[in-house]
């Protein structure tokens, strides 16, 4: 049986902007004070590769800049029954969602074997021969989905952080198995049902929280760009384009509801998903949190307004 400990792991806090990290940063420190930390390294394939060199062990733990972390992780180890191998394989961990209360591996805790990394070329190294490597390493890598929840992703610190968080995923979920189908009846019928559920939780829920209404526009704009306008997806990687994009179009807007509106009429007519033109309300956005956790299951069967 292979087992895979925690302690057998270097841990190391990536960040990169984000406004929350340093407060993210002292709690990981107040309950690992052996992690280590990369900062400000642009493109996710450097900075990944940036953890792997810092790191010693076989396996690095990697903790992106935007997640309070559930100190329960550091005493924890996994064991894989005989005949799994998880020897090049990447454990992702869900996150849960400071926005919609989602938890899948969205900005979760990952533990990555270091020769992998050194070795992979995804993102901004990505060839185009790669497909969906250039979008996410779920495309290019073995990932190995772990049930424990270890953190939560607080993407909503600032206005800017809310929207390109929602933003990056709409683009993404957009993707099907690393296809960007331009065909809306046909990526309809394609993308899987559970993403699908997932995609139009980031499109409706969050109107509650600080900055939520930024992350549900950026989640609309994000899926509105790829498929209604045709948008390249693989500049999603680059956050010097999203800076221009948020400071350009969207941060101008002043109150993001306007455009929250005429893009859900829109997706719904185009793309015939179950997106209204107005988002949840925020005692409905309570409600479905509340109702994710009562469930005791991280996905929806199906959101209804």
């Amino acid at each position: 049986m292979d087992t895979i400990d925690i302690k057998d792991c270097d841990v190391v806090f990536l960040s990169y902007d984000e406004p929350n990290s340093e407060e993210n940063w002292q709690h990981l420190q107040s309950h690992c004070a052996r992690a280590l930390r990369v900062h400000g390294v642009r493109g996710s394939d450097s900075a990944h590769k940036a953890c792997a060199r810092l790191a010693a062990t076989e396996r690095v733990c990697v903790i992106d800049g935007d997640n309070w972390v559930d100190p329960r992780l550091f005493g924890s180890s996994w064991c894989f029954p005989e005949g799994f191998d998880v020897t090049g394989s990447v454990l992702s961990f869900p996150a849960e969602n400071s926005v919609n209360g989602l938890e899948y591996g969205n900005g979760g805790i990952k533990i990555w074997p270091r020769a992998v990394v050194l070795g992979m070329r995804t993102h901004e190294l990505a060839q185009d021969d790669l497909g969906g490597a250039g979008l996410d390493f779920c495309w290019a890598l073995d990932y190995v989905l772990m049930p424990q929840t270890f953190s939560e992703t607080r993407i909503n610190h600032s206005p800017a952080q809310a929207w390109r968080s929602g933003f990056r995923e709409g683009v993404k979920m957009a993707i099907v198995d690393g296809v960007w189908i331009r065909d809306p009846q046909q990526w309809h019928d394609s993308i899987a049902k559970i993403n699908l559920r997932r995609l139009e939780t980031w499109l409706q829920v969050g109107s509650d929280v600080c900055n939520g209404l930024w992350a549900i526009l950026g989640a609309r704009q994000g899926l509105s760009r790829v498929m209604l306008e045709g948008w390249d997806p693989r500049r999603v990687h680059d956050f010097t384009v999203l800076d221009h994009i948020w400071c350009d179009t969207v941060k101008p807007l002043g109150d993001p509801f306007p455009e929250i509106q005429r893009l859900g009429a829109e997706l719904q007519k185009q793309l015939g998903i179950a997106v209204t033109a107005d988002p949840l309300t925020a005692a409905q956005s309570q409600w479905f949190r509340h109702w994710l956790k009562w469930q005791g299951r991280k996905e929806p069967k199906r959101l209804r307004t």
